[in-house]
């Protein structure tokens, strides 16, 4: 009986593992566009407040969030590396009006 559950066990765990190895990947390419900005990492504001974690990373590089239901880019220009965390020089009112 315990080698059909560890059949059975392995049968899900290998589709699993090849699934979230294809998954990381996909992310590893996203957060290489940036340096700065990684995918899933949380953005936080100038004042120190966490804004949103990073939904996206374009093409150019730029960041983007989902902030009170609208998709946002951020400038990258305006990313920096504040202590391990992804910080904006702008402020939540700065990013409502782009």
């Amino acid at each position: 009986m315990n080698k059909l559950a560890i059949l059975a066990l392995l049968s899900v765990a290998t589709p699993l593992t090849a699934y979230a190895a294809s998954d990381t990947s996909t992310v590893r390419s996203e957060a290489d566009a940036s340096s700065k900005a990684t995918v899933g990492k949380m953005l936080y504001s100038s004042n120190g407040y966490r804004l949103a974690p990073i939904y996206r990373v374009n093409a150019d590089g730029n960041p983007q969030i989902v902030l009170d239901g609208k998709l946002v880019t951020i400038p990258a220009s305006t990313l920096t590396d504040v202590s391990g965390k992804t910080t904006t020089s702008l402020s939540k009112k700065d990013i409502g009006k782009l």
